[in-house]
């Protein structure tokens, strides 16, 4: 069912009703609903494998034991003096995403006066 919407007399179109984003996280799901993924915009892991392809750097690696650490600086040196830019990958952003997710529903479970405080 899509909305019809005219403003100053110019029909605009329609869209389509979606929930509402409250209700999506509550939903505590780890899917994305459809109608947000645009095609271009999924990406698989790039690997370095295919020299075409941009470094990924792996950031836990850097801090793991020492062979690792050497053979991910190696390759974040070879990123950096041949290209100038990497994919950075388990840099640990997801858990801070995770806990702000965490901290902005608890604040919308408030009551209105909680929040206007």
């Amino acid at each position: 069912m899509e909305t019809e919407v005219a403003i100053n007399g110019a029909d605009l179109g329609g869209s389509l009703p979606v929930e509402n984003v409250q209700e999506l996280a509550s939903n505590c799901s780890k899917e994305i609903p459809h109608r947000y993924i645009r095609p271009e915009m999924i990406l698989d892991e790039i690997s370095t494998d295919d020299p075409s392809q941009v470094p990924v750097i792996d950031m836990e690696k850097l801090a793991t034991s020492h062979s690792k650490y050497q053979n991910e600086m190696a390759k974040l040196h070879q990123a950096c003096k041949e290209w100038g830019f990497f994919q950075l990958v388990n840099h640990g952003a997801s858990m801070v995403i995770e806990k702000m997710k965490v901290v902005t529903e608890d604040f919308f479970k408030l009551p209105l006066q909680q929040k206007m405080a």
